[in-house]
């Protein structure tokens, strides 16, 4: 009956839906897995197609996405600190919308080692540089007054894969990933040294990132992304068979386990109300190796103004009492 509702919610306020001003968009992600399990089960299921948007999603690493947006080859990127740092050296790139907004980010160390100070003079596999694997470990480090590159060298990645294998091969004394390889690590037995959900890290990742230009002379079409999004998070709460044959066709999870914890994961991580946090904005200025970084207004690198339209106009229809 859940299921139906979704679909009704859909149709009922169709009505009231905008008219796209572009009919195609590039979107590039910065993974697969639990985390962006939205957009494709949102591109699978016609939630974007039947407002008339097209989606094309290919996967890019965070400083390709950066650039990309710029050149305007991709229209949104769905990912981490890469608008943030694009936006600090001086390009004009938002976030317009924050899918996640609470870190999913799990730091693992070799067997024996169980606390963040046994990785002292060791060496933490990560993604790419200004990563929020990278932000997490170096807020970390500070609280235990240390220094990454003095006493923790960082393994830069393309992505959480690359890092996972790294450490698994015994190349790394710890790592630190997101669903699914974190699960990948944790049913291998490896020591959790810190989980941050459970600490309750505030980042956008992935949050929805696109040129300011962009979203002010596209924002219908903004919006139609914002609200089949949230159609797909509806429908994935909702149809955990269906969500869970989607994560396996974009992340490959076959093994049943795996799977289930995997899903598990992205259900307490999706957002319903999608707005942009400043505070998870400051934590990575805060982090930030650029001088006077942490001095910058948070305010500077998101615009709420879209998605608290689509959260009053449609999200407070599909989660009532939850989203206003």
């Amino acid at each position: 009956m859940a299921i139906v509702f979704a679909f009704l919610a859909t149709e009922k306020s169709s009505a009231a839906e905008p008219k796209p001003e572009k009919n195609r968009l590039e979107v590039a992600i910065a993974a697969t897995g639990p985390l962006y399990l939205p957009i494709f089960l949102a591109n699978e299921a016609g939630y974007f197609a039947r407002r008339g948007v097209t989606i094309n999603i290919s996967v890019l690493s965070a400083t390709a996405s950066a650039q990309a947006l710029l050149s305007g080859q991709v229209d949104i990127y769905q990912g981490g600190t890469a608008i943030i740092h694009a936006n600090v050296a001086g390009s004009d790139l938002i976030y317009v919308a924050a899918s996640v907004d609470r870190s999913t980010l799990v730091l693992f160390g070799q067997k024996g080692l169980t606390t963040f100070d046994s990785l002292r003079g060791k060496s933490v596999a990560t993604t790419s540089v200004g990563a929020f694997g990278e932000i997490a470990v170096r807020k970390t480090a500070k609280e235990h007054g240390m220094e990454i590159g003095k006493d923790i060298k960082l393994l830069y990645h393309k992505g959480p894969p690359d890092a996972l294998s790294t450490f698994l091969l015994g190349n790394a004394d710890g790592v630190i990933v997101t669903p699914p390889q974190s699960e990948m690590a944790r049913s291998k037995g490896f020591p959790v040294i810190v989980d941050y959900y459970e600490r309750g890290l505030k980042i956008i990742g992935p949050g929805t990132g696109l040129a300011r230009a962009f979203a002010q002379k596209n924002p219908n079409t903004v919006k139609i992304f914002l609200m089949g999004y949230l159609d797909a998070i509806k429908r994935a709460i909702d149809d955990p068979a269906y969500a869970s044959k989607i994560l396996t066709q974009s992340s490959k999870i076959t093994d049943p386990k795996l799977l289930e914890d995997s899903y598990q994961g992205g259900l307490k991580s999706w957002n319903k109300d999608m707005a942009v946090d400043p505070e998870a904005i400051k934590v990575v200025l805060e982090q930030s190796t650029v001088p006077k970084a942490a001095e910058l207004d948070p305010k500077r690198f998101f615009d709420n103004s879209l998605i608290r339209e689509v959260n009053r106009d449609y999200a407070s229809k599909l989660f009532p009492g939850q989203v206003r």
